[in-house]
């Protein structure tokens, strides 16, 4: 029998990419059982589309300022969740899902009781292929297959500062690999951090735990804090057979600069949430990481076409960073 669940979708000022989502949906083999839309938008532009095109079970709520933002929205979807509800589904607003998305998510409940959220997997955004040999450091390899390693984990191996640990999971000096180096086996992975955007949760954990007020408006690392915070108390999967893919919308982002100081403030956050007392290695490994990759991502102002975009963003990294040391980031 499939759990009763709802699906909520933070959203601010993307109107059609809403839309794009919320078609994907009702051509889902499983439909939810509620459908809450948070909206933080600032004009009437998403209510107005949402009364184009009728969707079941759908209930739409327009946030009043003071609990704009996504963290803020989240808290507030939650405590609009139906009784009967028993898993909670979030997506981003620019995702688009394959029909069986939420089939093969909410699988992973009945075949894997003891979790306590599961994630799902996102098919757009990196090439992967079957592992071939030789092997080279060109590639990273996982499970059978192998993608394009990055630069910059290129140039921290150079360094001596490759994670340490699967992908999914925090090494001692954070700073390690997302769930985008898990590859589409359709296998299905234990994990402690989930993408926000592609995630569920059981309910229950909603009596305890809530989305942090640290991360206001963007929300920054907001998923890395509360599955960190929520692998404490059992077992996080992610399930490469929900598939869905992401359009990066820049509507509602905040400016590179911006951007730069949460990229270190709330990555310093998140480390600390897990590692509360962190060993001298591990605070010297975190700091030398965050500033080679400032300094990796100050080199793009040369090598990139965008190159103010990333003067404003390593000045952030910057300023952030050194803020660390007369302002560091308190747990809320």
């Amino acid at each position: 029998m499939t759990l009763p669940f709802t699906l909520i979708i933070c959203t601010y000022m993307r109107p059609e990419a809403l839309h794009t989502l919320l078609k994907s949906v009702s051509a889902q083999s499983l439909y939810p059982d509620e459908i809450l839309i948070i909206d933080g938008s600032t004009n009437s532009e998403t209510e107005d589309v949402l009364k184009i095109t009728p969707f079941n079970n759908l209930k739409y709520f327009k946030v009043p300022e003071s609990d704009r933002g996504l963290t803020k929205q989240r808290n507030y979807g939650i405590s609009r969740v139906a009784k009967s509800s028993e898993v909670v589904c979030f997506l981003d607003d620019d995702t688009v899902l394959e029909s069986d998305y939420f089939e093969a998510l909410l699988s992973v409940y009945r075949s894997h009781p003891e979790a306590l959220a599961v994630g799902g997997y996102i098919t757009n955004e990196i090439n992967w292929e079957r592992e071939a040999l030789p092997k080279t450091r060109s590639h990273f390899y996982y499970d059978g297959w192998q993608r394009t390693e990055p630069s910059r984990f290129k140039i921290r191996r150079a360094f001596g500062l490759l994670p340490d640990t699967p992908p999914g999971f925090m090494p001692s000096f954070s700073h390690g690999r997302s769930i985008g180096f898990l590859p589409p086996s359709g296998n299905i992975y234990p994990v402690e951090q989930l993408m926000g955007g592609v995630s569920s949760y059981k309910k229950e954990i909603f009596k305890t735990l809530s989305f942090s007020t640290y991360f206001e408006g963007y929300g920054l690392y907001e998923d890395a804090d509360f599955s960190l915070r929520i692998a404490k108390m059992g077992k996080l999967f992610v399930t490469t057979k929900a598939r869905l893919e992401h359009h990066h919308n820049a509507a509602g982002r905040p400016n590179q600069y911006a951007y730069g100081k949460m990229v270190v403030r709330n990555g310093w956050y998140v480390w600390r949430v897990k590692y509360t007392a962190p060993s001298v290695q591990a605070i010297v490994q975190w700091h030398a990481t965050a500033l080679l990759l400032t300094a990796i991502r100050f080199l793009n102002v040369f090598t990139t076409s965008q190159r103010k975009e990333a003067l404003t963003e390593s000045c952030g990294r910057v300023v952030g960073w050194l803020s660390l040391f007369t302002n560091s980031p308190k747990s809320k």
